[in-house]
């Protein structure tokens, strides 16, 4: 069975150049033009990714996102936008987004990315490399259980999203080991050989920390080493 791509876009001729190329790569699709439908398809139908436009009628792309997140859905979501205003991006990612590409977009670039996310939901676990057994201790005060891909502090079970999952296990698992942005775009988020903005790893690491840090202005666990990127150092 294929995996079924769902498509939220107002523009008809898009979602029609956009359906043609997924369904020649082997994927199915499904297609709404507002973002009420786009919800109740992303719910109600499982599709294995969400390619979201943000500006939709109806309900904005950013809402969509905020609702499929809230409702407990793990799906990838990679959103499609004109604008490219910093603070889009950014709101579309801390609300839950995986990804995003800006229109223009070349079919090649859209595709790797749509891979790279459905790849990434498929893999267990989802960061390659060395994996700590069931409940071992990824520092002293972080553990990791794999069964349940969950991560505590302190005993007490972190609410992660699957990429904050498998960015803190990659980095946990070689501690101490500084990895780029670009690294980590390869490594967490499948993107072989990734050049091009690095902004959602950023966006990443700070809400990861918010939620595992004592003191997010002050990490203790995802340490930054200027110039060069972000380690595991507890």
């Amino acid at each position: 069975m294929g995996k079924t791509v769902l498509i939220v876009e107002d523009e008809q001729s898009i979602v029609d150049i956009l359906s043609f190329n997924l369904t020649r790569e082997g994927y199915d699709t499904l297609e709404a033009l507002d973002g009420p439908t786009g919800l109740q398809l992303a719910l109600e139908q499982n599709p294995d990714l969400v390619l979201l436009d943000l500006m939709l009628p109806g309900m904005s792309g950013f809402e969509v996102c905020r609702r499929i997140r809230q409702a407990g859905s793990l799906v990838p979501v990679v959103m499609l936008t004109a604008r490219e205003e910093e603070d889009d991006k950014v709101r579309g990612l801390e609300l839950g987004a995986d990804d995003y590409i800006t229109k223009p977009f070349k079919n090649r670039e859209l595709m790797a990315r749509v891979k790279a996310n459905i790849r990434r939901v498929g893999m267990t676990p989802a960061a390659p490399g060395p994996k700590p057994d069931s409940g071992a201790p990824l520092g002293q005060r972080v553990q990791v259980d794999e069964e349940r891909a969950t991560i505590f502090k302190d005993g007490a079970p972190l609410d992660l999203t699957q990429r904050e999952y498998d960015l803190i296990r990659f980095l946990a698992a070689r501690p101490g080991k500084i990895f780029s942005r670009e690294a980590l775009m390869e490594h967490v988020w499948n993107y072989e050989g990734y050049v091009g903005d690095v902004r959602a790893v950023d966006v990443a690491i700070r809400r990861l920390r918010e939620k595992l840090e004592d003191d997010p202005g002050n990490p203790a666990f995802i340490k930054t080493k200027r110039g060069m990127g972000y380690y595991f150092g507890e």
